[in-house]
């Protein structure tokens, strides 16, 4: 399996990007938030998912793990597959998804070209069922998160990739008593500085 590519933005097309490392260069599919922070000619890393069928082999980067979460959790969804998830990682960024999927706004998953009002409500069904199932904790000792916008702003940053000790420490810091997605907005800050 190749985890990232890391060289020279060969060429940027409509939805791929070349990467080129040691003489080969690498077509990786992407969203349009990854080739918009690209340059042609610069060095850029991408990290990635290598979708194998019975007749072709893509590779599809992303600029950062978490949109590259966000990917593979999109194509675990029944239906949703690697062109679907990157329409869906193209309409939004990875932030905005997690809101979604965490808010169940499956009406902005519709906005999506390719996306059909059942697909959407399916992805946050699917989503939001697999993130709950999820044990959050830090280590051995749970962390005093309580109440439900609390648990579904947690799974929210869960998706984007943070850990359940960072996701859990990012919202208990928050005032619990906004709604769901600023609690969300203002844990990815605190992560991002």
């Amino acid at each position: 399996m190749i985890y990232s590519v890391n060289g020279i933005v060969a060429e940027k097309l409509a939805d791929t990007a070349v990467i080129e490392c040691a003489g080969v260069g690498y077509a990786c599919r992407t969203s349009i938030y990854t080739l918009s922070a690209l340059e042609t000619g610069s060095t850029a890393k991408l990290y990635t998912y290598l979708h194998i069928t019975q007749d072709n082999a893509e590779l599809f980067g992303f600029a950062d793990k978490k949109e590259l979460g966000c990917f593979k959790m999109l194509i675990t969804v029944s239906g949703v597959g690697p062109k679907v998830a990157l329409s869906v990682l193209s309409g939004m960024d990875a932030g905005t998804f997690a809101i979604t999927v965490a808010t169940g706004d499956h009406k902005a998953l519709t906005r999506i070209k390719g996306v059909g009002p059942k697909m959407a409500q399916r992805i946050v069904l699917e989503l939001r069922d697999k993130l709950k199932g999820e044990h959050v904790s830090a280590g051995n000792t749970a962390l005093p998160v309580k109440g439900a916008a609390s648990d579904e702003a947690v799974r929210a940053l869960m998706v984007l990739g943070f850990s359940e000790a960072e996701s859990e420490r990012a919202v208990s810091a928050q005032d619990q008593s906004l709604p769901v997605e600023e609690i969300i907005k203002a844990s990815l800050r605190s992560l991002a500085g």
